[in-house]
């Protein structure tokens, strides 16, 4: 019996895959699919894909040429599976060819012609692309500008900023650049909104109103009622709004999670978050500082997530300590919090004005979680049990930051009209709470002082 292998993505199963399936099951007696995961495309910067791979190993087993179907997860799979297999040949399309002429020394090599005219790239084209703008001054913006290019169905179209090198990114990137907001939400069709966070209930609503869809960085709004009105209102006029926190679309964060809730742990009593920073923190005057993120604004949301994603949003209290730059300001140098859970405590560290070790720590019945520093860019994580011999280390690729992941899914809940998110409204809305109260000083203790070193 001769054995036939071939790989694809067969998203948006089409004519041309068909063709090709058929000319590899003709080529033998025998033929294995391997359709490539989620993860694996996203490690080659291939996010484009728009169905899950659930639904793509569907569509090729509907066909009904593929004798079994196998998934590609991981680089060098190949050579693997055809030893495995007992492969006697490997086929692809000819646009690869000469890719593969490293496998004739495992099983015979064949490129077949493609079909002219289709591909799932154009057809992906063909539905309706997003108009996205971006809205801010940092380098955060920046960021979300360059990760457009590798999101398909998304199209950087406009860019509201009165920063310099936004401004000349913008026209290197041949887009519509203004200072003015609502220039911006004309030309667009949706918004990613990046600025102090006391301005988000302002440019959010009006977004809103102009009918646009909104992706804002994370508090959404200084209160909760605020933000749970501005969800309310995207609910009416059907528009997503989602909230902006890179951090829970990393694939290794993600499967962190999914791990947890299943047990690898127990059950988790504890959680120790630390996110602090330097970078852009200079003292020189309280001016200056008005026009900053404070602490708890910039870091609050990123560290409070995991919490709020593995022990909830009831829990029975919290206390937070403060160092303020004074008296008068709202500028938080550092804030620790505690929260109380009737079966568990978490600790969160946030900082614009010390240093501290930014890891991430979950503890467990059986075991623990350890995400070294900076854990919110994480593509490593381990499980630590009292036996060393069963700790397991997990790596995953992290591409953008988990900002294009994060714009992949906000373009599905664009188009599809449905919830993509991977943060809940729940927890959104506890968030801009907790960041209102530290910001206006309505928490149990605030510690005020002069200039940090």
């Amino acid at each position: 019996m001769i054995k036939v292998i071939t790989y694809g993505t067969y998203d948006l199963l089409h004519f041309g895959h068909i063709r090709l399936l058929e000319r590899a099951k003709a080529l033998g007696d025998w033929l294995i699919v391997g359709v490539t995961a989620d993860d694996f495309d996203k490690s080659r910067g291939k996010v484009n894909v728009e169905q899950s791979l659930m639904e793509r190993i569907e569509a090729v087993k509907a066909t009904g040429l593929a004798d079994e179907i196998i998934v590609e997860e991981y680089e060098g799979q190949k050579i693997d599976d055809i030893k495995r297999l007992g492969i006697d040949i490997f086929t692809v399309g000819s646009d690869w060819v000469g890719k593969f002429d490293y496998l004739n020394e495992y099983c015979k090599v064949v490129y077949l012609e493609r079909t002219e005219g289709v591909s799932s790239t154009e057809l992906r084209a063909k539905g309706r692309t997003v108009k996205l703008g971006v809205m801010g001054n940092n380098n955060v913006a920046e960021k979300y500008m360059k990760e457009c290019t590798f999101v398909n169905g998304a199209e950087l179209f406009a860019v509201c900023t009165n920063n310099e090198n936004l401004i000349n990114l913008a026209k290197e990137k041949k887009v519509f650049v203004t200072d003015t907001y609502e220039e911006m939400l004309k030309k667009v069709d949706a918004v990613y909104i990046v600025s102090r966070a006391k301005r988000h209930y302002e440019l959010i609503k009006k977004a809103l109103e102009c009918g646009k869809h909104v992706l804002c960085e994370s508090p959404i709004c200084m209160s909760k009622e605020q933000t749970a009105e501005l969800f309310k209102l995207a609910k009416e006029k059907n528009l997503v709004l989602m909230d902006a926190i890179k951090t829970a679309y990393a694939t290794a964060y993600y499967r962190l999670l999914l791990l947890i809730k299943s047990g690898a742990i127990g059950q988790v009593v504890s959680i120790d978050a630390t996110c602090t920073s330097l970078k852009e923190f200079e003292v020189s005057g309280s001016a200056e500082l008005s026009n900053r993120q404070n602490s708890i604004s910039a870091w609050g949301p990123t560290a409070m997530l995991p919490v709020f994603q593995l022990l909830g949003t009831d829990y029975k209290s919290y206390t937070a300590d403060s160092l303020f730059f004074d008296e008068q300001g709202d500028f938080d140098l550092f804030t620790k919090i505690n929260f109380s859970y009737p079966n568990a405590t978490a600790t969160v560290k946030v900082g614009k004005g010390i240093k501290a070790e930014g890891e991430l720590i979950v503890s467990g019945t059986k075991g623990y979680i350890y995400v070294p520093a900076p854990w919110w860019k994480t593509d490593y994580f381990e499980i630590r049990y009292e036996n060393p011999n069963n700790n397991r280390r997990y790596f995953y690729q992290l591409d953008g930051e988990g900002i294009r992941q994060e714009l992949v899914e906000f373009v599905k809940a664009v188009k599809s009209g449905e919830g993509h998110s991977n943060i809940s409204q729940e927890i959104s809305e506890k968030i801009s709470e907790i960041v209102c109260d530290i910001t206006d000083k309505k928490t149990n203790n605030v510690m005020t002082g002069g200039k940090a070193d």
